[in-house]
């Protein structure tokens, strides 16, 4: 079984034009159109039985339209036959009624909610990013958020490690995940200051960056019962990924196992 914790789609119209941007934006080529039938089409392609979709709220006034359409990959998911999707609900952390969201979020069954700091511009370790993580882990909400660089903000961190280190002295999330093994782009970093903390660390975009020896060398550090394999799909090829990943040589059967699919099993209850 596979199981992708980082992926990305939109709905078709949105599709169209937001992927073209951003991928000029970011300088970099998506291996996949954005869409859901393209999301779907890639899993097919690649053996991918669940992908974990994590939708970005840019603006307050988007959570509507955002959860809107998160529920409805869940519903039209729900009972179909072949490879799934499952939706996160997003959050901005400038919103007037938080607290009314998360229950919301909790009450219509997602499994918890992705926050994007370069992309909402603010950093995480903000008040308003605690307030949010701390009621959404009472609620038994996963909290996945970017971490380190990215290229739609060169030169300017939004979530370090430092900035996670005192979310995590003044919050203690139980299920916080950080994206791109903890610090994109500087993984040496991560290593020194997140590896055996109380976090959750995915692979994606970072499985394809970092060299063999470093990724397995970290795994081994941080342990791979807290460790997710994400995509980043559509940025990444979710096909080239899992090839990737099953090749690594420094890696037991049993280690593959609990990332590709046991660790994230356990997250989503399923």
């Amino acid at each position: 079984m596979i199981i992708d914790f980082h992926t990305h789609i939109f709905p078709d119209k949105v599709a169209r034009h937001a992927i073209p941007k951003l991928a000029s934006v970011i300088q970099y080529s998506p291996s996949m159109n954005g869409t859901t039938d393209g999301l779907l089409a890639s899993m097919e392609e690649s053996g991918t039985d669940l992908s974990v979709v994590l939708p970005v709220v840019t603006d307050p006034h988007q959570f509507d339209s955002v959860i809107r359409f998160a529920s409805e990959i869940n519903e039209s998911n729900a009972q179909k036959a072949g490879p799934k999707l499952l939706s996160f609900a997003g959050l901005h952390p400038v919103c007037d009624h938080y607290k009314q969201q998360l229950q919301l979020i909790a009450r219509e069954g997602f499994k918890g909610i992705k926050l994007h700091p370069n992309y909402q511009g603010l950093y995480f370790d903000d008040i308003r990013y605690m307030r949010i993580i701390y009621t959404a882990s009472e609620l038994g909400l996963s909290v996945l958020v970017h971490a380190g660089a990215d290229p739609y903000t060169p030169g300017e961190l939004y979530c370090s490690p430092d900035m996670i280190l005192r979310v995590l002295e003044e919050v203690a999330p139980p299920r916080l995940i950080l994206a791109h093994m903890g610090n994109n782009e500087n993984y040496e970093e991560s290593e020194k200051k997140l590896c055996g903390r109380n976090v959750y660390m995915d692979t994606s975009y970072s499985l394809m960056r970092m060299p063999e020896e470093q990724l397995v060398h970290m795994i081994h550090v941080h342990g791979a019962d807290k460790i997710l394999f994400g995509t980043d799909a559509p940025w990444s090829s979710q096909k080239d990924c899992i090839e990737k990943f099953r090749g690594l040589t420094g890696l037991s059967q049993k280690e593959k196992e609990q990332i590709l699919w046991e660790n994230a099993s356990v997250l989503l209850g399923i």
